[in-house]
């Protein structure tokens, strides 16, 4: 899934340990970087208005802090967007969120609700912050537009211009907007000048980027990077899609790889055709996978590739959160597909595909354009606020790889990477980042960062305790929901999974970022004391940020390890949920004693929960019992998960079984009927109250 990435070594970038430098204070070692790290870190930083006033941020960054600090917001204006085209995802959306940044940086004014699942609305209610509800974002703009100093026009032919437009913007104190809202700005009432006009500036991605490198970069603040991409593809209007082929039962174990041929002729139509592959069954994550594809038209080869290969490009519509495996071929589970068009001859009456494929596919047609470019507006407030560096590239591509690495490697140990990865890459874009010890917090659909990073909530350093029962020769079992480590899970998905009647019922690990103590304090807060006994919460992977800690360099996990302490302790959590892979899907790398004990050094823990194996696997390190779990995404396959693992028992000592729960596909609920479907004399225990017995135990040792 991987392909080897130029990266930079650990002697050729500073170190906290060779340059004693704070890397929560390191921004480079220009002057303009200087003067800027000076202004940042005491919220005096400012900027020129529209009117020539200065503009002063409140944005701090106390050393203690992996984020920063917004100011408190005392009352908003809040929009909700989500009901327009592409749930938001729009021109007004993406000129009205980096308004927002510009106006949040000096104090919290503008709230933006774009998530379509209500979540936004719903933390709006819960923040406790005064709002008044508005519907004409034109309203907003001629509130709120002469604090910006102008606008910065992205170039509709060239979706990463949207970034380097928001990069200008946060240096700049400007808006981002398309060419057809530029010009409403620029005339009466608003006079809005231009900043910057990006169109017909590049045609290429790499040579964009390296020109933001060259002229933005110093300017920028340091202290993270941010990555996510320039525009989003929405649903078109009017588009219906005819099913073609589905694999008829379910099949996880690649049983049926062979080479189909397939009827494309209900496809047929207009003057392109365009064929969608996806997951059949989205519950269970084992969505098709191919790597050669044929097509014919009236018998006639018309494309002819092997996917990753300059071949398939011509054919690519949209690879949407498909991904590539290290075996070469492409897969797409979930709700995730990919989208080939193909131009269809003139006096066409057959089409077919020979496509070599296995697992669960699902393959449809249509000969109507599925899906529509438009900027992608979200996190870009928190991006324009903190004058972050933003850029989209992909880690699997060698040449975007080696910018990436360039990138990472110009920033200090221990730095957070907000956003995510071009086609979804996660375990290449990971590694990358791990190997230049920077760690990741998704975030590419955070909404409202730079009003959230501002709440002030309570936030508990300890949990409600949980009494250890007697050891027993029994079956113990442990259920985790995924995703912690996700800002924007913890925002949307898991409010409403937390929302669910069944909540409580059982026994439940729930994985969540300690950064949200930065982030959205409110939120954690809310979690934290509307847990019932039985709802246990977790640092998620693999402690202050997702990463892959066998992959750090040894010299710099330390200051990984140190901010990882230090967030448990502030948020009150001892158990650590962990992925630790390198560059691909596989199995999780067992930890080395150093590695633990670097943990160990600043953290008081339980134990560590390992994300996603075949099977479930007790070991010890330093002392402390790490137990890595079988995932599940339905309740019939947790039950097979269970029967085969118990059917491997030999019952001559305690059984324990750490099960990963989806959270995308399942809800407490769901866990619930999980658990009681289950024999009665299994015992489902919280995390902390599950380690402890198995240290105990001394299983693993």
């Amino acid at each position: 899934m991987t392909r080897p990435n130029p990266s930079v070594s650990p002697t050729d970038r500073p170190s906290i340990e060779a340059t004693g430098i704070d890397r929560r204070r390191f921004l480079g070692a220009t002057a303009a970087g200087v003067a800027l790290a000076g202004a940042a870190a005491t919220g005096l930083a400012t900027t020129a208005s529209a009117a020539g006033r200065p503009i002063r941020s409140t944005v701090t960054w106390p050393r203690d802090h992996e984020l920063p600090s917004f100011a408190r917001p005392r009352h908003l204006d809040a929009i909700d967007l989500h009901t327009d085209v592409g749930s938001g995802v729009t021109e007004m959306a993406t000129l009205l969120v980096t308004l927002q940044g510009v106006v949040n940086r000096s104090q919290p004014r503008l709230y933006v609700a774009l998530q379509g699942d209500g979540t936004d609305i719903e933390w709006l209610d819960t923040i406790r912050v005064p709002y008044t509800t508005v519907t004409d974002p034109w309203h907003l703009v001629a509130k709120y537009i002469r604090e910006a100093a102008g606008m910065v026009i992205y170039d509709p032919d060239f979706d990463d211009s949207v970034n380097i437009a928001t990069t200008i913007a946060g240096i700049r104190n400007g808006v981002v907007v398309s060419p057809t809202l530029a010009a409403k700005l620029a005339a009466a009432p608003y006079h809005v000048k231009t900043l910057d006009d990006l169109r017909g500036r590049w045609t290429d991605k790499l040579t964009a980027y390296r020109w933001a490198l060259v002229n933005l970069w110093d300017k920028c603040d340091h202290r993270l990077l941010t990555g996510i991409g320039g525009t989003s593809t929405v649903t078109a209007p009017g588009v219906t899609w005819t099913e073609v082929a589905k694999v008829p039962a379910p099949v996880t174990d690649g049983s049926n790889k062979a080479t189909y041929t397939i009827d494309l002729t209900p496809g047929l139509g207009k003057d392109k055709m365009y064929v969608r592959i996806s997951d059949a069954y989205t519950s269970d994550g084992w969505g098709p996978s191919f790597d050669t594809i044929k097509v014919s038209f009236n018998g006639t080869v018309a494309a002819d590739f092997t996917v990753n290969t300059d071949a398939e490009q011509p054919f690519i519509f949209d690879l949407d959160g498909s991904q590539l495996s290290d075996g070469g071929w492409r897969f797409t589970d979930g709700g995730s597909y990919v989208i080939y068009v193909f131009d269809v001859p003139s006096g066409t009456t057959s089409a077919s595909m020979d496509i070599h494929m296995w697992n669960e596919y699902k393959i449809d047609v249509t000969d109507t354009s599925p899906t529509i470019h438009v900027p992608f507006p979200f996190f870009r407030d928190y991006i324009v606020a903190t004058k972050a560096f933003v850029f989209w590239l992909d880690p699997l591509d060698p040449d975007e790889g080696a910018l990436f690495a360039t990138i990472v490697s110009k920033v200090a140990p221990d730095t957070p990477y907000l956003g995510w990865f071009v086609g979804g890459h996660e375990p290449q874009g990971v590694t990358l980042l791990s190997e230049h010890g920077v760690y990741v917090l998704a975030a590419d659909f955070f909404t409202n960062g730079s009003v959230l990073g501002g709440t002030r909530a309570p936030i508990a350093t300890t949990q409600p305790r949980a009494t250890t029962p007697p050891l027993e020769n029994k079956v113990y079992l442990t259920l985790t929901m995924s995703e912690g480590d996700n800002l924007q899970y913890c925002q949307h998905q898991m409010r409403l999974l937390w929302d669910n009647p069944g909540r409580g019922s059982v026994p439940l690990n729930w994985s969540v970022s300690p950064l949200l103590a930065d982030a959205a304090p409110a939120l954690l807060s809310y979690f934290q004391r509307t847990a019932t006994k039985d709802d246990y919460l977790v640092c998620g992977p693999s402690g202050a940020g997702y990463t892959y800690p066998g992959v750090w360099p040894a010299p710099m996990l330390d200051a990984y390890t140190d901010s990882t302490g230090r967030y448990l302790k502030r948020t009150g959590m001892d158990v650590i949920y962990t992925i630790n892979r390198n560059g691909d899907f596989g199995d999780n790398i067992e930890f080395t004693e150093a590695q633990v004990a670097s943990y160990l050094k600043y953290a008081d823990i339980v134990g560590f929960i390992g994300n996603w194996i075949d099977k479930v696997t007790v070991y010890t390190r330093d002392g402390m019992p790490i137990v890595d779990q079988v995932g599940f995404g339905s309740i019939a396959d947790g039950q097979s998960i269970v029967n085969r693992e118990v059917a491997a028992w030999d019952g001559n000592s305690p059984l324990f079984l750490a099960l990963g729960v989806l959270a995308w596909n399942l809800n407490p609920t769901d866990v619930a009927n999980f658990v009681a479907s289950l024999d009665p004399s299994y015992e489902v225990l919280r995390g902390d109250v599950f380690l402890e017995l198995v240290k105990q135990s001394g299983q693993g040792a």
